[in-house]
């Protein structure tokens, strides 16, 4: 069980990681400083920190069993990430206006806690 413990502090580790980051690169993106985002780190840092997080996702799934298409709330977090992952281009690239932007940044960080509370609780509606 240790070696699993590891590789899931890891991935929450991550998960923290690129959520501050993206949390930074949006707050550049809406106060104006995009030349920022456009520096050869901020361009490649969020690549590494996200395949490191896919990795220990994918190695949990292994190492814990568990069938992701009977497991709602893995599919729940899968589509979740689908979402976040939407949103977050829409807010750091292709939004046309500052506020299309401004509005799919928060919807982002609103479906990123949502995959957080859906991780802690296994279940899809965590709200409740």
């Amino acid at each position: 069980m240790y070696p699993y413990l590891i590789v899931k502090h890891a991935h929450m580790g991550f998960a923290y990681l690129s959520i501050l980051l993206f949390a930074a690169r949006g707050g550049l993106m809406l106060s104006g400083k995009q030349h920022i985002l456009a520096l050869k780190p901020l361009r490649i840092l969020p690549h590494v920190i996200d395949t490191l997080l896919l990795g220990c996702a994918i190695a949990l799934v292994v190492m814990g069993g568990w069938p992701v298409l009977q497991s709602p709330w893995l599919l729940a977090k899968l589509a979740g990430l689908v979402l976040y992952i939407v949103l977050g281009t829409i807010a750091l690239r292709r939004g046309k206006t500052k506020q299309t932007r401004l509005i799919a940044f928060i919807c982002a960080l609103a479906t990123v806690l949502y995959i957080l509370l859906v991780a802690k609780t296994k279940m899809v509606v965590p709200f409740f």
